[in-house]
Formats: structure tokens, sequence, C-alpha cells
């Protein structure tokens, strides 16, 4: 009934990420996407390396799903015109290459979806503060 009580640390980090979610503007929602799916990605590298195949399916799952039903989800592909276009087609892209890495076990893949997400990660954080600095 109470399993997160055994394991304070995980309460702890779960009430804070709550709190972030709550208090978190649209764009700071989309820099939380991107975080979990960088951590993700990168925890399933961890598990490839160490050949724990259930851990691996389950991170890069974990991963398909935020960029999935979080960052494509956000678009708005009619107001973003072409950028959201040309997004939601890397995200797809990314979302394959997910699935690819899993069944070939290729962290090559992994790093390579990773450094998509910084990219993408980046603009963005930049895109806000424009937008952030701009607003009276």
């Amino acid at each position: 009934m109470f399993h997160s009580a055994s394991n304070p640390i995980s309460s702890y980090q779960k009430v804070e990420y709550d709190a972030n979610i709550e208090s978190a503007s649209p764009h700071q929602l989309v820099a939380l996407l991107f975080q979990g799916a960088e951590q993700a990605v990168a925890l399933a590298r961890v598990h490839m390396e160490s050949q724990n195949l259930a851990e691996k399916g389950q991170s890069i799952s974990k991963a398909i799903d935020i960029i999935n039903l979080g960052l494509k989800a956000s678009l708005d592909l009619e107001a973003g015109g072409e950028i959201a276009q040309n997004l939601s087609a890397l995200y797809d892209y990314m979302a394959r290459r997910l699935i690819t890495a899993n069944i070939k076990n290729q962290p090559a893949i992994l790093d390579e979806v990773s450094m998509l997400l910084k990219e993408i990660s980046s603009a963005w954080g930049e895109a806000a503060k424009i937008i952030t600095s701009a607003q009276p």
C-alpha cells in the first residue's frame, strides 16, 4: 500500500517532480519532457551495456512514450507551420531509431537520439528565453 515509503529518496524525488510540474509554465513543461526523454535514453544505454534487456526495453519504451505522447502531441501543426511539421517528422524518426536500437542492441543509435534531443532541447530553451524576455 505504501510502497514508496520504503524508499524515502524516491518519495522525495517524486514529490519534488510533482511540485515542479504543478508550478511549471508551458515552456517549462516541454523542457521537463526533453529532460525525461534524455534521462530515459541515457538509462537505456546503461542497461544496454550491462545487458539488462528488460530494463533496456522499459527505458526505451519510456523515451518513445515521452517523445510521442508528450513532445509530438504538444505540437500545434496548424499554428506551428513548417517548423512544427519538421519537428513532428523528427520525433517520428527518433521513435523509429529507438525501436531499431532496442531490436539491434546498438548504443550508437541511442547516442544519436540523445544528441538530437539535446539539440532540440537547447533550441527550445533559447526560444523560451526570447519569448519570456519579450513579455512585459
